[in-house]
């Protein structure tokens, strides 16, 4: 009995190994992330985020500075994700209150693997199935080491001035108010048209 004591402890402790390799990390931190985070005053930000551009869906460059003077929502999207319904209700943000606040999506294949598609599949999918017709920008890493500009500056305390919050899956939401200003973090859960989302753009 004795004898089988070490292969015992071995298979538990890699039973135990497994388990912990099996957890992705990204899960872990989305599960103590909060709901939603703002900062605890008002904070300006160290640069501009008008200072900075990206591609269309289409391939066309554009500035954010067109959007100076109304709130952006910054949201990365994917096609194969259980938010993904989540596209109808920023469509309809959108059509009742694009007045006030320009919906932002940023197509990211960082979680999972879910946001498989070219820029044109990505087009074409959210057209069909969802009706789009807010800002689509060109599939970008929203994490990492080739993370694009524009979430550098979302995910940057040197940058926005208070949050260092990376997207913790698909469908995260950061809103920037007409000033330039990062005001709040949502994470997936908070849908884009609960209370909370429109009592803020509201604002």
């Amino acid at each position: 009995m004795n004898g089988g004591t070490p292969m015992y402890r071995i298979s538990v402790r890699g039973l135990v190994v497994t388990l912990m390799l099996a957890t992705p990390f990204v899960l872990l931190r989305a599960m103590f992330t909060s709901r939603v985070l703002s900062p605890d005053e008002n904070v300006s930000p160290k640069t501009s985020i008008y200072e900075y551009s990206a591609n269309l869906i289409d391939g066309k460059e554009i500035s954010l500075e067109q959007f100076k003077g109304k709130k952006m929502l910054f949201v990365n999207v994917a096609s194969k994700c259980g938010y993904t319904p989540q596209y109808k209700g920023l469509q309809k943000l959108h059509e009742e209150l694009g007045d006030k606040v320009a919906i932002l999506g940023f197509p990211a294949n960082n979680f999972f693997r879910q946001e498989p598609g070219t820029n044109e599949e990505i087009f074409e999918f959210c057209s069909l199935k969802y009706s789009v017709t807010f800002t689509m920008f060109a599939k970008i890493s929203v994490k990492g080491k080739d993370k694009h500009p524009i979430y550098q500056w979302l995910t940057h305390p040197k940058l926005n001035g208070w949050n260092d919050q990376d997207p913790t899956w698909n469908f995260c939401k950061y809103l920037v108010d007409e000033e330039g200003k990062l005001v709040k973090f949502y994470k997936s859960g908070v849908k884009p048209l609960s209370e909370e989302m429109r009592s803020d753009i509201l604002k």
